[in-house]
């Protein structure tokens, strides 16, 4: 996809590793890497789970929701065709993986950390798809209400 912002990023191929998360992206389903040994999940995919080691990838789907960790705004665009200003992200999934992403529909300077957040898709030209995170109406999963700091009587 090549948006009105310029935004037409150049994916790698498929691996042996890769091709099951990047088949799903087809029909826009977002998968996460699940350990058969200690269910704990990773994103991006690998042969190997960081957590424990085992060599026994599976998948689980994604609710695709979660909140923003971090963010940057990108004032200088890296090619002369990508307009600025665009959001990039770290998006901590309710399913507990961290994914690197784009937040889009919204103006830049008016995400915060700790906004709710919902998948959306980036067709590709090849048919793949890249996730990208619009904000969500309902709290994030892992949100927790503000801090209140009356004492109570």
């Amino acid at each position: 996809m090549t948006g009105s912002d310029g935004f037409a990023p150049d994916v790698p191929a498929p691996d042996e590793v890769t091709a099951p998360w990047w088949e799903a992206t087809r029909e826009h389903r977002l998968l996460l890497q699940t350990c058969a040994r200690c269910a704990r999940v990773q994103h991006p995919p690998r042969a190997l789970c960081v957590h424990c080691g085992s060599d026994e990838p599976d998948w689980s789907a994604s609710g695709g929701r979660g909140a923003v960790d971090s963010f940057t705004v990108v004032h200088r665009a890296p090619r002369p065709d990508l307009a600025v200003p665009y959001v990039i992200a770290r998006v901590r999934l309710a399913e507990g993986a961290v994914l690197l992403t784009r937040l889009q529909e919204r103006e830049p300077d008016a995400w915060r950390i700790g906004d709710p957040v919902r998948v959306a898709w980036a067709d590709l030209a090849d048919g793949r798809a890249l996730p990208v995170f619009v904000p969500d109406a309902a709290p994030a999963p892992d949100a927790r209400p503000p801090h209140d700091t009356e004492k109570g009587s």
